[in-house]
């Protein structure tokens, strides 16, 4: 049998699929991937080199929803408003984060916001040491908060055990819609009134 003589793969619909089956399952597997599309192994591979492009084509598509700000205001406000898009972005995704950790970063659109941390700190007057240090910590403080958010409502379940002091911070966050996004603003301004000591 023939080619068909419209396309029925490309990237974007890998992608797509790819991303629903994280969604629902938190990972993905080539042979679930072409059933969920309904063509054999073979034919995703006229279009992508493998589960690792695959990845990359998620984190460009995660990574498409961070917006960049004008470069040129005060530097502490533009690594919160990177911070802040790119939180909200994975909070969207969080079942990729564990996924994307086990690859290196490739996409485009990841490393253009790397390259607008980079150049905004450079700016300020942080060392390209300590930029790639503010650039890992920025990583793990906004991928860990995206995947509080998806906690459930009650992240710490029965604290039956806990002693007052535990069952009293407890008591502040339990039932609060906006819990995981207060403790990301919260982050936030604790990490970035440390940086602008440094």
């Amino acid at each position: 049998m023939g080619r068909p003589k419209v396309a029925i793969l490309s990237c974007d619909l890998i992608a797509g699929a790819a991303m629903d089956l994280v969604n629902s399952t938190g990972a993905f597997t080539i042979p679930e991937l072409a059933r969920r599309l309904k063509v054999s192994p073979s034919s995703l591979y006229n279009h992508v080199s493998g589960r690792e492009q695959i990845v990359e084509l998620l984190r460009e598509k995660a990574m498409s929803e961070v917006r960049l700000p004008d470069l040129g205001g005060p530097w502490i406000d533009v690594v919160a408003e990177i911070a802040r898009s790119y939180y909200r972005s994975y909070a969207r995704y969080p079942r990729l984060i564990p996924l994307m950790t086990a690859y290196p970063v490739g996409s485009r659109q990841a490393v253009a916001m790397y390259d607008a941390l980079a150049v905004t700190l450079t700016r300020a007057g942080f060392t390209a040491e300590d930029t790639l240090r503010i650039i890992t910590l920025i990583d793990s403080f906004v991928l860990g908060s995206a995947l509080d958010a998806a906690a459930p409502a009650e992240p710490w379940g029965n604290a039956a055990d806990a002693g007052p002091e535990l069952a009293a911070a407890l008591a502040t966050g339990t039932a609060r819609a906006d819990r995981a996004e207060d403790a990301f603003e919260f982050g936030l301004a604790v990490l970035l009134r440390g940086l602008s000591r440094l």
